[in-house]
């Protein structure tokens, strides 16, 4: 997804200590930094786990408050103790002791468990006899109602050449074999070497490596380059109030992250079975990415208790609890009301103030040092960072208009973006409210990715409309406490000079974003189920047809696919621009070939296959991206990782998820279906494709490119994209008529 940019684009500098005869010392240093983090988080999670950890803990205390009682029992009071008291405190004894091995047992057993893969290989519909006995095992061992943290301690811990080849010609193939083969004697044992000792001492070797390097210490702009989007119902807007949808949303979002606290949100798992890492929902509220000379970091806090919200130009700090309960949607709306009707002016560099967060990272942390540590800027700015998320309600009116055809392509600009200055780029998400009702969300990605979000925005859309609902009025229902404080105003004393240059940087960025949303409604995931085709690897093979005929060449694509199967996976690349799909792609083009829709299984099939192997850890981007890492903190250059590691992605794609918990019946309520969301474009010369399969019948692709870029045009594109839908399409229906 748009990690694709900054994968391309990270640079940083390491000056080793040294190099003894087997193992860096600076490296060491790394692994070592990594494994404290790993454990941290482990102690963090251990104090506030709901599920079998805290039954541990329960016992753990309970076994260490009867070894205190016979310690501490004297010699003389034990001869006052009859032989039957002894017994009975002996097998209290060793049958908790038995009970916690027991525990423990079973989760190491769970954990081997979940490390089998086999299933996601074999065909849809059949399941070999291995699995079915794999699946009754995990089922049994699952528990009925597991909460959201249950399985986090059990989940397992986690061919380049091919996928260049159909990108080079052959004198430029055979260079890269011989770079590759130089790498493969040396340094990569090296390497690899540091790789396992960290695989052993840390959680997850790529993710703490990834989340810095890819992220964190990018010095770019992250509003467009790593920021993205997430969408509103498509069809539906439920009030045309914009305070009432901004109370029932907000009060949405509180009853989501108290679920998400007390652990009792269901773990997502594949068949109903196989659980999915959760561990990117903790940093979903209450979370900023803090700026920093070198590197920002992410803060992390507990409980908070209020929000600021930015309105034409003024923030205000809003608490969100009364009498120690939640607010309610009505109560919100009153908040929310009294801010829209206040009307008083922006102070002096206030209104522009967020566009500190859409320009260069060291600009910014410059800036904070110096005008943001003492005060009533510091106070003002500590409001906004501690809160539980940042809402905006905006003076604007977006959403998808049929009868407007850039009705979208504005709605997806307004979120990427805004005016570069009405929304904190550095919150883990900013909630935008529209004036006519319209809602939507930009979100930081360093701490968590797209399905995240998506799995919280689920909730909420479902909760605003199908529990909580409106009046006739359009208002929130319940009574209204007008003996509620106002809100407040922040103050600030900001000289205009130290915005300016941030405001002109991230507006140079936005305006040459070119954006188009597309909705494919000719067909969906019905029909392509029937082709016995799976959804994303048919959509893949019309992104690489319609690029064909979008720009006359091939290119190296990237396809973000989940590795939450490992304890605190994030993602892995797909490369979807293969020798099987550039066959099929001539294909089309070449009248005189009869083999297009062998050639196209034969694609569909490479496809998904490749997709699996990333699900299942055998992916090798991430890979090569922690050799890379460590290749420039021992300060061996690489020429091959080099070389791997700035290639441009000029195509990155990415599928939104859909129904991660079925709240909404859309076979019932088909109106009711999100618009997806997506991304700024990856490459100064490439596209950037986000795309949904609604249901049966939609498919949602949510383009972006640059206007500066004469090679590209997001609208055109479309029609590629859709075209190429249609062709594809056309070849299953050749065959059917044969038969």
């Amino acid at each position: 997804m748009a990690e694709a940019h900054q994968a391309v684009a990270f640079q940083f500098t390491v000056t080793p200590d040294g190099i003894d005869l087997q193992l860096s010392r600076e490296v060491l240093k790394h692994i070592y930094l990594s494994g404290v983090t790993s454990w941290k988080k482990r102690a963090i999670r251990f104090k506030v786990n709901q599920s079998i950890n805290q039954s541990i803990n329960h016992l753990s205390i309970y076994l260490s408050i009867c070894l205190s009682v016979c310690l501490s029992v004297r010699p003389s009071v034990r001869e006052f103790m009859t032989v039957q008291t002894q017994t009975v405190l002996s097998a209290i004894l060793f049958a908790t002791g038995l009970w916690l091995s027991f525990i423990f047992l079973l989760r190491y057993i769970l954990k081997a468990l979940l490390s089998y893969h086999s299933w996601i290989f074999e065909s849809h519909g059949k399941m070999s006899f291995s699995t079915k006995v794999w699946l009754s095992l995990v089922k049994l061992l699952s528990g009925r109602r597991p909460l959201l943290y249950s399985f986090q301690a059990s989940l397992p811990h986690l061919p380049y050449l091919e996928s260049v080849r159909p990108l080079l010609d052959d004198e430029q193939y055979k260079q890269m074999e011989i770079v590759a083969n130089d790498f493969k004697k040396d340094p990569a044992p090296k390497f690899q070497k540091h790789l396992k000792l960290k695989s052993w001492w840390s959680t997850n070797y790529v993710s703490d490596w990834w989340e810095e390097y890819i992220y964190l210490r990018g010095r770019d702009p992250i509003m467009v380059n790593s920021n993205f989007y997430t969408m509103d119902l498509l069809y539906v807007i439920p009030t045309h109030r914009q305070a009432a949808r901004a109370g029932n949303v907000v009060h949405a979002m509180l009853q989501y992250r108290r679920k998400l606290e007390r652990g009792e949100l269901t773990p997502l798992r594949a068949l109903g079975i196989v659980p999915m890492c959760s561990f990117q929902y903790e940093r979903m509220f209450n979370t900023t990415r803090i700026p920093g000379i070198e590197t920002d970091f992410v803060q992390h806090l507990k409980d908070r208790k209020h929000l600021v919200v930015y309105h034409r130009g003024r923030f205000f700090k809003v608490w969100l609890y009364y009498g120690g309960r939640h607010l309610w949607p009505s109560e919100l709306e009153l908040q929310f009301q009294r801010i829209l009707d206040d009307k008083s002016e922006p102070q002096p560099g206030e209104i522009k103030l967020p566009s500190l967060t859409a320009g260069n990272r060291v600009p910014w942390a410059r800036a904070r040092l110096k005008y943001f540590t003492e005060g009533i800027n510091q106070a003002s700015l500590e409001a906004i960072e501690t809160a539980a998320f940042f809402l905006t309600l905006d003076d604007e009116a977006h959403g998808y208009d049929p009868e407007n055809i850039r009705s979208l392509d504005l709605y997806a600009k307004s979120l990427l973006h805004g005016k570069c200055y009405d929304r904190w780029f550095d919150k883990s998400f900013t909630l935008i409210v529209y004036k006519n009702g319209k809602i939507g969300v930009n979100t930081e990605h360093s701490w968590a990715d797209s399905p995240i979000i998506g799995h919280m925005w689920e909730y909420v859309l479902a909760t605003d409309c199908f529990h909580l609902g409106y009046t006739a009025e359009g208002h929130c229902k319940g009574d209204i406490n007008k003996s509620l404080a106002t809100p407040t105003r922040l103050q600030w004393d900001i000289p205009k000079e130290i915005i300016e240059g941030s405001y002109l940087i991230a507006k140079g960025i936005a305006n040459d974003v070119d954006f188009h949303g597309c909705l494919f409604n000719e067909f969906g995931k019905g029909l392509i189920k029937k082709c016995r085709t799976s959804p994303d690897a048919f959509i893949q093979l019309a992104l690489q047809l319609a690029h064909y005929r979008d720009k006359g060449e091939f290119c190296l694509t990237y396809e973000s696919s989940m590795t939450r199967m490992f304890r605190e996976g994030r993602t892995e690349t797909v490369r979807s621009c293969t020798c099987e799909s550039t066959a099929f792609v001539r294909a089309m083009e070449d009248e005189s070939t009869t083999q297009r829709l062998a050639l196209f299984k034969k694609a569909a099939d490479k496809h998904q296959n490749m997709y699996r192997l990333a699900m299942t850890g055998a992916g090798i981007d991430r890979h090569l991206f922690c050799l890379y890492i460590v290749s420039k903190v021992m300060g061996i250059d690489s020429p091959f990782l080099k070389q791997v590691l700035s290639e441009p992605w000029r195509l990155s794609t990415s599928q939104t998820p859909q129904q991660q918990l079925n709240l909404i019946d859309i076979q019932k309520f088909p109106k009711y279906v999100g618009a997806g969301g997506g991304f700024g474009p990856v490459a100064d010369d490439g596209y950037g494709v986000s795309y949904i399969i609604v249901d049966e019948n939609l498919i949602t692709f949510h383009i972006s490119s640059k206007f500066s870029s004469p090679e590209t045009d997001s609208f055109r594109f479309g029609q590629n994209i859709r075209q190429a839908m249609l062709d594809i399409k056309a070849l299953f229906n050749l065959k059917e008529k044969k038969m």
